[in-house]
């Protein structure tokens, strides 16, 4: 990786702090010379979220504030509100030159885990077989590869681009989001996708961590409904905003043509159905990576008895194969924890 992604880091930090301030720490300095970055330090006690999803902390406000975060970084950049189609390409051909970065996702994410790579691991032997099956699942294939093409073709919007559990520092009462050096202009759906992918793998781990003081049963139940409420909060304030501003200089529905009440339902419906449906899939690429790829998870990694944890792990990789396969048949967040 090349050190001017330290440039993509902070200029995608400033931009998403002036669109969430409440999320986002601010840049004090940047010097792209040395490739130093100046921000607000992230008092004790946050810590990275997936250290407390791990120890069973939950957060009340978290849903609240992703999902704030993901709509406000995300519909002023999208053609559908302020921005123009002049702004939009300035701002895509800018974050082009993070190609690099986007390089390394694409393998990672969308091309390793479904070929032998010297890269992947898995929890072997126990895996051995499963590894071997996603490698030989055309259907699985065949939706990656759609997958792909939409990560790397689509300029949606500026998103954050890893934003896993990892990337979020959190406390009971605040949710700060940090680490954007993967930014670039792609589909809001990858963003989405990775914040809930990865609460479905801790979902999925927290069996591993059972002991005999916590079934972790209620904790369970909490992170579906942390899924289901940032899925609902976001729709709601991402259509809420660009309702707010159905007037301003957007150009992929412009007022003058998507004025009518019934149309502009329509439009909605349709663009976030298909937005929904991209998340899914994203998701489901983002926990089979973690299983069978080079990058893992603490969540199963702190699993020390091989077998329970690789049990969970297979257990996360046959919903993360299903949701790719079948993410067009969930019309609600809802269907989709129904089947975890």
């Amino acid at each position: 990786m090349t050190k001017e992604r330290s440039y993509f880091e902070a200029t995608a930090l400033k931009r998403q702090h002036d669109l969430s301030p409440e999320h986002v720490p601010e840049v004090y300095h940047f010097d792209r010379t040395m490739s130093l970055i100046g921000m607000r330090y992230i008092e004790p006690p946050h810590i990275i979220l997936r250290k407390g999803l791990i120890a069973g902390v939950e957060y009340p406000l978290l849903a609240e504030h992703m999902s704030e975060f993901m709509a406000n970084t995300t519909v002023f950049n999208t053609l559908s509100s302020l921005a123009t189609t002049t702004q939009h390409k300035s701002a895509v051909a800018e974050f082009c030159a993070n190609v690099e970065i986007c390089r390394l996702t694409e393998q990672v994410v969308f091309s390793d885990p479904y070929k032998i790579s010297e890269f992947n691991r898995w929890t072997s032997p126990f895996l051995d077989t499963d590894a071997e099956a996603i490698r030989n699942d055309k259907i699985l294939k065949l939706e990656v590869a759609e997958l792909k093409s939409k990560f790397c073709e689509k300029t949606q919007a500026l998103i954050h681009g890893d934003l896993h559990t990892s990337s979020v520092m959190v406390t009971k009462d605040s949710t700060q989001v940090i680490d954007p050096e993967f930014a670039f202009y792609g589909p809001m759906g990858f963003d989405i996708g990775a914040f809930i992918g990865n609460l479905f793998l801790a979902y999925f781990a927290q069996d591993g961590h059972v002991d005999h003081e916590n079934d972790r049963k209620a904790y369970k139940a909490w992170i579906l409904d942390t899924i289901v409420n940032t899925w609902n909060l976001f729709y709601k304030k991402f259509t809420s905003l660009w309702d707010t501003h159905k007037e301003g200089p957007g150009e992929a529905y412009i007022h003058e043509i998507y004025n009518d009440l019934e149309l502009r339902e329509l439009v909605k419906q349709k663009y976030m159905m298909d937005l929904f449906h991209d998340s899914l899939g994203f998701a489901a690429a983002k926990m089979i990576r973690r299983i069978v790829g080079v990058a893992h998870v603490e969540d199963f990694e702190s699993i020390s008895d091989l077998v329970k944890r690789s049990d969970c792990e297979r257990r996360a990789l046959d919903f993360a194969k299903n949701l790719m396969k079948k993410r067009r048949n969930f019309n609600t967040i809802i269907d989709v924890i129904s089947v975890a």
